[in-house]
């Protein structure tokens, strides 16, 4: 029987991480930032389901790793997570077991809050290293959070570090004109990005019922497709945590993988999930540009996403954008250090859509005109290495005398 079903998927304007039916989020200012000028900020947010649902994360493969990555490390197998409680402004990294327990301690106070099992909670922090978490602050504020299906802004904010804006995104699945499910989902990173599972803290929602094993196989990919494709400045953090739940609150059934379902469900995943990845670079520490970086013709997906990714964290790719200087040599270079099967010969470079280099011939070009279109807000550099079908985009930023500063000052 043929599947006559059009599925769509649109995105949500002003949507967020509690748009999806049955999740309710909140924050407060515990403290965490003692003076300068984050004091007051939202510091503390707990995100949680009011129904059971399905939960399947990635986490930082750091050695040197936050106390909160243990704990959700234990937790996730299980798959049953119904909330998570967020701090910024410490990272509680790395204390051993004492940081341990001020990690299952701030789910512990979360869980009961709502009424749930402790190990139905995961736990995350993000901030400064090598300081002791002030869990008295914490047990103070933890009361005071009121969570509402509205919550999920002051949620995003509650996050946010040297980020300067908030980062969310929302997506309606519908079939025909009706909206059968929704994802909602908020992230933060700004420096110390070079994910090498996530990206340094990112929570999606949905309302769709969706088989566990599905869930955790589609956040992989996921992940692996877009945070993992996000580089700032090559430093991979301690913190690095993506969490996904899926409560079924808008009804219909389970998502099972093999069907026409699970496909779209991937892909709406995978829509939230860009929008979030690329707010991340564009957002990067004292940067001025999106980079995109396309590469098709690769030899396979992976020898794709590692020439992209490292043309878009080339420190001289990176200066050239800053600069508006369409040095397109750099590109070439940072490519064929990439460690991935490339010819120049059957390689071709175009910067924001103008062919400077095609198949080992230089192309002659206007450079004040190229210069000028380096100016826009998104920069993209398009290689085809004219080896095969693979292909994948990364996102970076450019370097500027900003980022020298912001981590200069970072503590002092």
């Amino acid at each position: 029987m043929t599947n006559t079903k059009t599925f769509t998927i649109e995105t949500i304007t002003g949507g967020h991480l509690t748009t999806p039916k049955g999740f309710v989020a909140g924050a407060v200012c515990a403290g965490m930032y003692a003076g300068g000028p984050k004091a007051g900020q939202l510091d503390l947010g707990i995100l949680f389901s009011e129904r059971e649902c399905a939960a399947a994360g990635v986490l930082t493969k750091n050695l040197v790793r936050a106390a909160p990555v243990y704990v959700d490390e234990k937790r996730l197998p299980a798959g049953r997570l119904r909330g998570v409680i967020t701090n910024s402004g410490n990272a509680n990294a790395p204390f051993g077991d004492a940081g341990i327990d001020d990690a299952e301690e701030m789910a512990a106070l979360a869980a009961r809050k709502l009424g749930v099992p402790d190990d139905e909670f995961a736990v995350c922090s993000t901030g400064v290293t090598g300081v002791l978490l002030p869990m008295e602050k914490i047990r103070a504020a933890v009361p005071k959070i009121e969570l509402s299906a509205n919550g999920g802004s002051d949620f995003a904010r509650a996050i946010m570090t040297t980020d300067t804006v908030v980062k969310e995104a929302a997506v309606a699945v519908k079939d025909g004109d009706t909206v059968l499910y929704t994802l909602g989902g908020c992230c933060k990173g700004s420096g110390m990005i070079h994910p090498n599972m996530a990206t340094m803290l990112a929570y999606i929602t949905t309302d769709a019922a969706v088989d566990r094993d599905l869930l955790r196989e589609a956040v992989r990919e996921t992940a692996d497709a877009t945070f993992n494709m996000v580089t700032v400045d090559g430093d991979t953090s301690c913190s690095d945590t993506l969490l996904v739940f899926a409560n079924g609150a808008a009804g219909g059934t389970t998502i099972a993988a093999g069907t026409p379902e699970a496909q779209t469900f991937r892909e709406a995943l995978l829509a939230v999930a860009t929008q979030l990845a690329r707010a991340i670079a564009r957002d990067g520490e004292g940067a001025s540009h999106l980079i995109t970086v396309d590469v098709s013709g690769a030899s396979s997906v992976d020898d794709a996403r590692n020439v992209a990714k490292t043309v878009a964290l080339s420190s001289l790719v990176k200066t050239a954008v800053a600069g508006a200087d369409p040095n397109w040599g750099r590109i070439l270079v940072a490519a064929g250090r990439a460690g991935s099967p490339l010819d120049p010969v059957k390689t071709t470079v175009r910067l924001q859509g103008e062919l400077l280099f095609d198949r080992g011939k230089v192309i002659g070009f206007d450079e004040r005109a190229v210069s000028d279109k380096l100016l826009a807000e998104e920069v993209r550099i398009e290689i085809d290495l004219g080896l095969g079908s693979g292909a994948a985009t990364a996102w970076g930023c450019d370097l500027t005398t900003e980022y020298v500063h912001i981590n200069a000052d970072y503590r002092t």
